[in-house]
């Protein structure tokens, strides 16, 4: 199931609601039980609670570190990115005419779609799509060129080395596919972390209403820190959610290659 056409500011409002109701929830079932007997202790119940909140605090910690790691790995990506396509639009000059100006005019757009593309919103299925035919359309082009000239000298270095370029370029290309944009957190994850989150407020209130305290507004700051926590968590996972990988090397490149031959 993909989450990605859920607006974020969808996510954090939910997120503060679900949160309010689970513990006015749990508050109201407390207090009720605390009108119909004393003698449901506090400990017992702030025991559960203190364990629950233990379990989410780690499954909300185990998933944002999954989804930093892969932002590290989407920078890293950016950048081995543009030091492949540098190289192959490098390598293009050893090419014979005219697949050399093909060849780099070639490059150009592809490093244009690619740049393109990281602004195109990671919940535009169709659009998102339509890039990466896009992309990949170029790279069999570009590997047609290449197997042309090698078939003219199968002993040429000047060939071998295009096509080593080319191979990297295409390999960094499908692990940006594969982290950037295929790469999610597991729906069942998504489910497992509002159930505790759910699981853990209702314990939280469930005391608050056994212990006969009023409604206290530190429940509303609750609410924001967990959805905060959560708009963050999802921001992340998405590469064209609010934090976006900067895509400067890939524009620093395209200043350096010459436009449109």
């Amino acid at each position: 199931m993909n989450l990605d056409a859920v607006p974020l500011w969808v996510v954090f409002l939910g997120t503060v609601v679900l949160v309010i109701l689970s513990i006015e929830l749990g508050y109201r079932l407390g207090g009720s039980a605390h009108r119909r007997s004393e003698d449901e202790k506090e400990a017992p119940v702030s025991g559960v609670s203190g364990a629950v909140l233990g379990l989410t605090a780690f499954i909300l910690a185990f998933t944002f570190a999954i989804v930093s790691d892969r932002y590290d790995t989407r920078k890293a990506l950016v950048r081995e990115d543009a030091n492949a396509i540098r190289v192959a639009y490098s390598r293009a000059d050893f090419l014979p005419e005219p697949d050399r100006a093909e060849s780099k005019r070639l490059l150009v757009k592809y490093i244009d779609t690619r740049l393109e593309f990281t602004r195109t919103n990671s919940g535009e299925q169709a659009r998102v799509e339509s890039m990466i035919a896009e992309t990949e359309r170029i790279q069999r082009r570009l590997w047609t060129i290449a197997v042309k000239n090698a078939e003219l000298d199968m002993n040429s270095d000047v060939a071998a080395l295009y096509i080593e370029a080319l191979n990297d370029m295409v390999g960094v290309h499908a692990n940006r596919l594969a982290i950037g944009v295929q790469a999610r957190i597991p729906f069942g994850m998504w489910v497992v972390l509002y159930s505790l989150i759910v699981l853990g407020m209702f314990s939280v209130g469930y005391h608050a209403g056994i212990a006969g305290s009023k409604r206290s507004n530190a429940m509303v700051v609750l609410a924001v820190s967990f959805a905060l926590v959560i708009f963050m968590i999802a921001a992340l996972d998405r590469p064209g959610g609010a934090v976006r990988v900067s895509q400067q090397p890939l524009a620093d490149l395209r200043k350096f290659m010459v436009p449109d031959e």
